[in-house]
């Protein structure tokens, strides 16, 4: 699996159709049809991107994606659930002659949750796939793309709420996951995190994905969540990452430089703790897509990426709307990597 630093072809998302992401009102599907279309334009002033749209939704997703006329943004139809394309769709990789494949992981909605559906969204993998004209590589392992985070060089970031979650995989043990991923993503070390943030973990969370949490901007550096008020229950878990980080190595050997970036200010919202993150950004060829949530730390965490990801454009979306429903900018986007 190649580095989201790599050149890419593509940026593939789901346009809000029903389920949690769209709402209970007009005014709450309005909302979200604008966050995400805000994700859209934003990503395709750097990368082509794709939306793939419920046949009932496409005059709405034209309405707000402006498809064909002021960016390169198209819309393909196929039948949703939800709108999370990072988890949905497929993870792309590269075979030892640098051709795409699509790795196919088996979705059941986080660990088959009350609230979700997915016999939509179980089939969407395949379906970016087909449309892409890129060949499939199953897999059993029920998992999706926001549970893992990689460098380009064979290290991956996993949680073990998620993969281990007997929600998804009761039957399977470290050495199973590894083994997989190594199968189908390249892996050759996974440093496993002991679950995501709070919120994440709670009744309408993902069970604890990392791309909330930590991610590689380059090989030897990764990027912590850092919640630096002690009120917050994520403060201690913060405290923890950069220990366990400090002494952890890629799968080179290389020790990690631990970058902190910090989380917003804000500590709740109507449903308690919030899990706002900076972490969760798209990096797509000459821009970083990343969240913003008016908040007095955005200006520093902007910054933050910035230095990271020396030479490209960091453009700030307001996340506020994603996050109330359960996720960020890397959760609603796939990027399908340039073909060697």
């Amino acid at each position: 699996m190649p580095a989201e630093t790599d050149a890419h072809d593509r940026i593939w998302m789901a346009f809000p159709s029903s389920g949690y992401a769209l709402g209970d009102t007009e005014e709450d599907a309005e909302a979200a049809r604008r966050t995400w279309a805000a994700v859209a334009r934003a990503t395709s002033e750097f990368t082509p991107v794709t939306v793939v749209v419920s046949t009932s939704q496409t005059d709405n997703a034209r309405r707000h994606l402006g498809e064909g006329t002021t960016h390169s943004i198209t819309i393909v139809n196929a039948e949703l659930d939800d709108a999370w394309m990072r988890d949905i769709g497929p993870t792309f990789v590269t075979d030892g002659e640098g051709r795409l494949h699509a790795v196919d992981w088996v979705f059941n909605g986080w660990g088959a949750q009350e609230w979700a559906k997915w016999d939509n969204d179980e089939h969407i993998g395949v379906f970016v796939a087909e449309q892409a004209g890129i060949p499939v590589v199953g897999s059993q392992l029920r998992n999706e793309g926001g549970g893992i985070h990689v460098d380009g060089r064979g290290t991956v970031l996993a949680t073990r709420s998620v993969q281990l979650d007997p929600g998804r995989n009761p039957e399977l043990t470290e050495a199973d996951v590894e083994a997989e991923f190594a199968r189908t993503i390249g892996a050759k070390k996974v440093i496993w995190l002991e679950h995501g943030l709070f919120r994440d973990n709670q009744t309408f969370g993902t069970r604890g994905h990392v791309d909330i949490v930590a991610a590689m901007p380059s090989p030897g550096v990764v990027l912590i969540h850092d919640q630096r008020n002690p009120e917050h229950p994520d403060f201690e878990f913060s405290q923890q990452l950069k220990t366990q980080f400090a002494s952890e190595t890629t799968a080179e050997g290389q020790p990690f430089e631990v970058v902190a970036i910090p989380a917003p200010e804000v500590l709740r919202d109507d449903e308690g703790w919030v899990d706002f993150s900076y972490v969760n950004h798209l990096v797509t060829n000459d821009g970083v897509i990343a969240c913003t949530f008016d908040d007095p730390t955005d200006a520093e965490a902007l910054a933050v990426l910035e230095k990271v990801y020396p030479g490209r454009k960091v453009v700030g979306v307001d996340a506020r709307e994603l996050f109330a429903r359960g996720g960020g900018i890397h959760c609603i986007t796939q990027q399908q990597p340039s073909a060697v």
